[in-house]
């Protein structure tokens, strides 16, 4: 009798329930995995990690359609805000050397 691997996929209404809890530009802590693509929530921006193949069947269609609303939810609340030209970087961005740990 062949082993039971664990499903990679979430239930439908843990899914739902991920996709709407995402509010794109809301904060700095929320993400978005599609597939293994990830949308990384942030107040001035939102980081795109990962990768996601869209397959043709049902299941490439639900990630389809979850990342066309994701877009779709990112696109509105720029559309609806007064931007600038472009965001200016943070000024602690930069690297900073810190002491080595294991020295």
């Amino acid at each position: 009798m062949p082993e039971d691997k664990p499903s990679r996929r979430k239930p439908k209404a843990e899914a739902e329930a991920e996709a709407e809890a995402f509010e794109p530009f809301a904060d700095d802590a929320a993400v978005r995995n599609i597939g293994a693509l990830s949308f990384e929530n942030g107040t001035d921006r939102i980081a795109l990690h990962g990768s996601l193949d869209l397959t043709r069947d049902k299941a490439g269609l639900a990630q389809a359609r979850q990342l066309q609303s994701t877009f779709d939810a990112i696109v509105k609340v720029l559309e609806a805000g007064d931007l600038p030209e472009t965001v200016a970087e943070a000024p602690d961005s930069a690297p900073k050397s810190v002491a080595n740990p294991f020295a």
